[in-house]
């Protein structure tokens, strides 16, 4: 009886090191993205589903969902271009993003238009500036504007 009861209690400490030792980075704890888009979360607004959408080789729109972390202070998206010379966005109007809200460029559409060398298909390297004074890079694909989600938003 005792040989029985020494045995289950080495079988349950022989078990529980290997399942004790999950840690804590459980799958259910991280962002996942089921999409094409792009994002990125290291500053003080989140640039979430970044993509530009082309109706033709050279010109497309940039449209993000752009969310403020700061819940005391509205942020500013001011500029998005290339992080090289080939690809050059259009100037427009400082956009608000208010404090702990969101801003959908699509939602009107912000006609935030970028020109250079790309096609559907490519990714393109972007800067997005903010009036806070951060500059956010981030890798964007490039969709063509006729492809279900994305239909109809290239203003170029």
């Amino acid at each position: 009886m005792q040989h029985r009861l020494l045995v289950s209690a080495a079988t349950v400490v022989a078990l529980a090191a290997p399942l004790s030792s999950c840690g804590f980075d459980y799958a259910t704890d991280r962002v996942y993205d089921v999409t094409s888009a792009n994002e990125n979360r290291e500053g003080v607004v989140d640039v979430l589903g970044a993509v530009v959408v082309s109706a033709a080789d050279g010109s497309g729109t940039f449209v993000a969902s752009l969310s403020n972390n700061d819940s005391t202070q509205e942020q500013t998206f001011t500029a998005v271009a290339g992080q090289d010379a080939t690809v050059t966005g259009t100037e427009f109007d400082p956009i608000t993003i208010p404090a702990g809200g969101l801003v959908n460029l699509a939602d009107p559409p912000a006609d935030i238009v970028l020109t250079g060398e790309f096609t559907a298909g490519d990714v393109v390297p972007l800067t997005v500036d903010f009036g806070n004074g951060e500059r956010i890079s981030i890798d964007v694909p490039v969709v063509p504007d006729d492809s279900g989600y994305w239909e109809g938003l290239d203003a170029s």
